[in-house]
């Protein structure tokens, strides 16, 4: 039985909804990827997006990011359908589970890249990529080629690349992999001031401490279907007030009983 956010404080935010979908399906051939998935996500909120490997996560973001299109139903990311793929693009930020990097490109070059693509400003944009850096601990490494960076190094660049443009809506699929505790928390801190300063993030991640900490709301997907979604406090609480947000995920991810 899926858990829904009650009448009187599901919703988190105010003002009219950064991400909405309604019936939203992808089928690949004849299996059913996301089924019927209805989703509000309010501006100026972090959405964590739980679920095993294969319950159609990334199918999700796919969708909803216009890197693949729905088989029904309709969605709209920052008030544009996401039908209108030029326009949708405008407005969000998107880090992959596998960050988006040539290791041939200095991270300063990356993302001096990506802010050209995107019609920055030169110089705002170098102020940007300076700042950024700086946060999660790469400025001193931007001169060098991403091709001898870490995981964690890489992960980095692909967030920064995610948030350069300040978009309203950023979709970030496992952010803190491949990164130490320390490296963690100024990724989680950066997430944490783009919220503040409105954008709206998608998160999935297999870290649940990490969404626990970030989310103002969490869905859990399973087989395709959202079969949990409300505050990880109430997520909880529901559960007779004891155990975790993981104990919560194992539970509605077997036999759907909390």
């Amino acid at each position: 039985m899926a858990i829904n956010a009650s009448p009187d404080g599901g919703d988190t935010g105010e003002g009219r909804a950064a991400i909405a979908t309604e019936g939203l399906t992808r089928h690949f051939g004849e299996t059913v990827a996301v089924d019927s998935l209805d989703l509000t996500v309010p501006e100026g909120t972090v959405y964590g997006f739980l679920g095993p490997n294969g319950a159609g996560k990334t199918t999700t973001i796919e969708m909803l990011s216009t890197l693949l299109p729905p088989t029904a139903g309709e969605a709209r990311v920052a008030g544009v359908p996401v039908t209108d793929r030029d326009r949708v693009k405008e407005h969000i930020g998107y880090l992959p589970h596998e960050s988006p990097v040539y290791e041939s490109f200095t991270a300063r070059e990356q993302l001096a890249y990506a802010a050209d693509i995107r019609g920055m400003d030169a110089d705002t944009a170098d102020e940007r990529i300076a700042d950024l850096l700086e946060r999660v601990g790469l400025l001193a490494d931007a001169s060098d080629r991403i091709g001898t960076y870490s995981q964690g190094m890489r992960r980095k660049v692909g967030l920064v690349q995610a948030l350069l443009h300040d978009p309203a809506v950023a979709f970030l699929d496992e952010p803190t992999s491949g990164l130490d505790p320390r490296a963690s928390r100024a990724v989680i801190d950066l997430i944490s001031e783009q919220v503040r300063a409105g954008t709206t993030v998608f998160l999935s991640s297999h870290i649940l401490p990490v969404v626990e900490e970030l989310a103002d709301t969490v869905g859990v997907l399973y087989q395709g279907r959202l079969v949990a979604e409300d505050s990880p406090e109430r997520l909880v609480e529901r559960r007779d007030g004891s155990g975790t947000l993981e104990d919560v995920f194992l539970e509605v991810t077997t036999d759907r009983r909390v």
